[in-house]
């Protein structure tokens, strides 16, 4: 377990699809990653579960498992919001929802909360002597289906039966989690003194994740808040009629953006949806033992090379937040400074700056 001084040490991370993506797999989250969304009309929300070329969910046959929003909080707009948080009885047994207890935490709260909402119903079983279990021939059959891993299932099991409140507690205590989400801190140095007061609330900017979910069960659309006393129902959707359960979540998103004026652009949105990879590895294998075209596999084994390239990039990019350049920049400046050129090229470095400031337009 964690103690209460480490509980409470949970970094910000970056809202970045390759890091949500890199932070489940650490989980041990298979077949799902995380997509961003820069618009909320009907095309971009149906061809983020596609493998390339458009697509909705029907055509491409990838899942939307939830939506994740990153927006700036302020005590005045949340102030207003006068909507009814579901407690007790009122909260459907197989919903999951946990408060937020410990600060910092709301980004992994909000992709556990579109995770175990889709949990697989089949249990995952320990590995027996052999490396095995009775559920992989299953998982084999159903290479496209969200897996949430050991460690999550067996979270998700113990605080089941708890109220909101300890769940976040749990969570908050986990230390597999804890480090897991704290891997994406941003490196700092020994040789850095900040002796500056923290910002209180009223001096900084803060900004929060909230998730949207599906319950298929009942037809309906939440929003899970951690910082509210419980879920928030947002609608119903019917898929008889053709009805898209994340038409009721746009709504609730453009309602809380447009609280904020013109004025604010300070928002994120993603998608968590099916690996591609996994989508278009199927296909292939499909197409080949159908013996269709080569030019349909070719094309299907081109999107793959790109979905492999984009993991490559994240998994650079990810290496390059978690490096610490700092001893590099104090290293070159000793250099720099050693051969003579650095004041040299400090005084370039002034002049370039001013001269960008009066090509500036003035307002």
């Amino acid at each position: 377990m964690t103690s209460d001084s480490e509980k409470s040490n949970w970094c910000t991370i970056e809202s970045d699809p390759g890091v949500f993506t890199c932070l489940i797999e650490s989980f041990g989250v298979k077949n799902v990653e995380l997509t961003e969304l820069y618009s909320l009309d009907d095309d971009s929300l149906k061809q983020c579960t596609g493998v390339g070329g458009g697509g909705g969910e029907g055509d491409a046959g990838g899942p939307l498992y939830g939506l994740i929003f990153l927006f700036k909080w302020t005590k005045e707009i949340e102030g207003k919001d006068d909507r009814t948080s579901l407690t007790g009885d009122d909260i459907p047994a197989d919903l999951f929802f946990a408060r937020q207890t410990v600060p910092n935490a709301c980004a992994t709260q909000a992709i556990l909360s579109v995770l175990l909402n889709n949990a697989s119903s089949s249990p995952i079983e320990p590995k027996d002597e052999n490396g095995t279990n009775d559920n992989d021939a299953a998982a084999d059959s159903t290479s496209q289906t969200l897996q949430v891993g050991p460690m999550l299932t067996q979270l998700h099991s113990f605080i089941q039966s708890f109220p909101p409140d300890l769940r976040g507690e749990a969570i908050g205590a986990s230390e597999e989690i804890r480090q897991a989400h704290n891997s994406f801190a941003r490196p700092t140095s020994v040789f850095i003194e900040d002796n500056r007061p923290p910002q209180n609330d009223d001096d900084g900017e803060a900004f929060h994740f909230v998730a949207y979910v599906p319950h298929k069960a009942s037809g309906k659309v939440y929003e899970l808040d951690g910082l509210k006393g419980g879920p928030i129902l947002l609608g119903e959707y019917d898929t008889t009629k053709g009805d898209a359960w994340w038409n009721v979540a746009r709504q609730a998103i453009q309602t809380r953006i447009e609280q904020f004026g013109s004025s604010e652009i300070k928002f994120n949105l993603m998608a968590m949806v099916g690996d591609k990879r996994v989508m278009l590895q199927d296909r292939i294998k499909s197409a080949e033992e159908q013996k269709l075209g080569g030019i349909i596999v070719d094309d299907m084994k081109a999107l793959l090379a790109e979905q492999d390239e984009k993991r490559t990039q994240w998994k650079r990019e990810n290496d390059r937040r978690r490096h610490n350049y700092l001893p590099f920049c104090v290293e070159l400046i000793k250099g720099l400074a050693k051969t003579g050129k650095l004041k040299e090229l400090t005084e370039e470095a002034r002049k370039t700056s001013l001269g960008k400031m009066h090509k500036r337009p003035k307002i």
